[in-house]
């Protein structure tokens, strides 16, 4: 997503709309058009570097086929092409990536080679231009031939364009386009959507309201998800360290874990079970982990899944009542006298909510 430095806008990156800086390019005089070898340079990175020049100075050309039309995307050699952006500036139901074979063989232009000049020599090809390229004097662009490129090319001297248009995907430092602060970007994970269907589906079911004009209109309908297995997802992220996962209390599938120090051991069982008991009894959600495993494993286990809480029952529960408790989120770790450990828990449990 990208969110703004200086307001509280916010977006997915592919919706977000590409603003001019505002500054001006620099001045500079067209020179001849020339053709230079670029041997093995295919990516905007080995040009540039081969060239002497800045990835910015390139422009870079990706092929669609578009509803089975040829259509180019030229954008600088430093930005992305946002499809999702000319799948709707083209109202086309499908776009991709064209077939490196089928534009070599079909119209001779060889992929990381290809350029818009003369261009419309070798196919019918819709040619647009994300609106940075206007700002671009003697620029480097492919010369539809393997192995070279040209360089000072000039938009309107050497190649025309079908339309200019908001074609790039937005980066760190682009303006915000509600108060022209520097955008920054992160990556997230969508939890939760809204769609707005408009009265698509109303008018194909006949649902109807009458408008404050007293006439029939079709309902303008919304739809709204969450998704549960994404927000655990995301959940996970913020809330874990190099042990495992550390749950919120709110949506940890279980909020206690207790167990016996040594399983064997018919005192320390008889306890564990009757403070399970106890701690079902009072609501909680509780998991006893009665395996015969040393209790070392058993711990680094219930770091590693993240129960809230850890119930440990061993000498002390017998010998003296108190109970271990620890907390996976803070490390903290307490002994808490056995006949209040149920009230103690489900006070700290619900302050965690």
């Amino acid at each position: 997503i990208t969110f703004c430095s200086g307001c509280d806008y916010a977006a997915n990156i592919d919706k977000t709309p590409c603003h001019s800086s505002g500054e001006d390019a620099a001045v500079e005089e067209e020179r001849p058009l020339e053709e230079r070898e670029t041997p093995e340079a295919r990516t905007v990175q080995d040009v540039a570097s081969y060239l002497g020049v800045g990835a910015a100075k390139v422009i870079k050309s990706l092929f669609y086929n578009a509803d089975g039309k040829l259509v180019v995307v030229l954008v600088r050699g430093d930005r992305l092409v946002n499809e999702i952006k000319v799948k709707n500036y083209l109202e086309c139901s499908m776009l991709e990536p064209a077939d490196p074979d089928e534009m070599r063989n079909k119209y001779g232009l060889p992929m990381g080679f290809a350029g818009p000049v003369h261009l419309r020599e070798k196919a019918d090809v819709t040619i647009l231009a994300d609106t940075e390229i206007d700002n671009l004097t003697n620029a480097v662009a492919g010369a539809n031939k393997n192995g070279y490129h040209f360089v000072n090319v000039n938009l309107g001297r050497d190649f025309q364009i079908d339309n200019y248009g908001d074609f790039r995907l937005a980066q760190v430092g682009d303006v915000c386009p509600c108060c022209g602060a520097p955008l920054q970007v992160q990556h997230g994970i969508e939890v939760g959507h809204i769609f707005k269907l408009g009265t698509k589906y109303s008018e194909a079911m006949e649902a109807t309201i009458i408008d404050e004009k007293g006439k029939e209109a079709p309902v303008i309908m919304g739809c709204y998800g969450i998704g549960v297995t994404r927000t655990m997802a995301a959940a996970v992220e913020q809330c874990h360290d190099q042990d495992g996962i550390s749950w919120p209390a709110a949506i940890s599938p279980f909020e206690v874990v207790i167990m016996a120090v040594n399983q064997r051991d018919e005192p320390q069982v008889n306890c564990a079970t009757e403070i399970y008991q106890q701690l079902v009894a009072a609501g909680i959600d509780v998991l006893y982990d009665d395996r015969q495993e040393r209790p070392g494993v058993k711990f680094k286990d219930a770091d590693l899944i993240g129960y809230p809480a850890r119930v440990v029952i061993g000498k002390k529960a017998i010998t003296e009542g108190l109970i271990e408790v620890k907390w996976r989120s803070t490390g903290e770790m307490s002994f808490q006298e056995k006949g209040n450990i149920a009230t103690y828990l489900k006070d700290a449990l619900a302050s965690m909510m």
